[in-house]
């Protein structure tokens, strides 16, 4: 599968362009009209390899995305600003929130798709001269990236089920009950704490060979849950301090 790729434009035509040339170099294009709907997709679903943004949108703006996707998601996916926008102050305000690029519309649909994957390519290599990782059975946790991977095959997670199951690694060993991990995960002392099985039963079904009788993630009755320390691997890829 190729690079996954958000482009939130409320202009039909503009987002259906990007998204045709994007696919016909091989990579997977999601549009949305609104960066509401993107910010809800990514609450149930994996993140993209890297945003296509328009600055002028109905309801949020691109900034006000920019800033929240800045804030609340992997800060090194790479954003594109595509915008009728050109003023100075504009493109200076995007790059100071966390923009890598600034293209200004008309555009050649074929030049932005060299420069999607030019920042991709940048992406990759960065991210794999400093990336730690913890490997248990099959699997692969690429900190640094937020991405699980078994084999080279990314499995999808969505924001919130990635978070839930590197806190259970890297806790690995430990006892932990719903609340603790709700309250360490969710970064909130009270709350729905039925969310934590419902997290705890997707991860079963994506990582485990029988959901059922699980090798990884352990119920101990009564007290939560138990990530298998045996199964980490003994050496892990980490990023050493200069």
């Amino acid at each position: 599968m190729g690079a996954r790729i958000f482009i939130i434009e409320d202009v039909s035509e503009i987002a259906n362009l990007i998204a045709m040339y994007l696919s016909k170099a091989g990579m997977d294009a999601l549009s949305f009209g609104t960066a509401e709907d993107a910010l809800e997709k990514l609450k149930s679903d994996a993140a993209p390899d890297l945003v296509i943004l328009d600055l002028n949108l109905p309801g949020m703006s691109g900034f006000e995305f920019l800033k929240k996707f800045r804030a609340e998601y992997k800060t090194t996916i790479p954003v594109v600003i595509v915008s009728a926008r050109d003023a100075d102050e504009d493109i200076i305000k995007t790059l100071g929130f966390g923009a890598d690029e600034f293209v200004t519309k008309p555009f050649s649909p074929r030049v932005l798709v060299a420069r999607v994957q030019a920042n991709l390519r940048r992406q990759a290599a960065t991210e794999a001269a400093a990336e730690e990782t913890i490997s248990f059975g099959p699997y692969t946790l690429l900190l640094n990236s937020c991405v699980l991977k078994e084999g080279a095959q990314k499995i999808a997670l969505s924001a919130k089920e990635y978070a839930v199951l590197e806190y259970l690694v890297k806790h690995a060993g430990e006892t932990l009950s719903p609340e603790k991990i709700y309250a360490d995960v969710w970064k909130a002392q009270y709350g729905d704490i039925t969310a934590v099985a419902v997290y705890i039963q997707r991860l079963r079904k994506k990582i485990e060979k029988d959901p059922s009788n699980p090798e990884f993630i352990k119920t101990v009755f009564g007290l939560g849950y138990c990530f298998s320390k045996e199964s980490i691997a003994s050496k892990q890829g980490a990023k050493k301090d200069a």
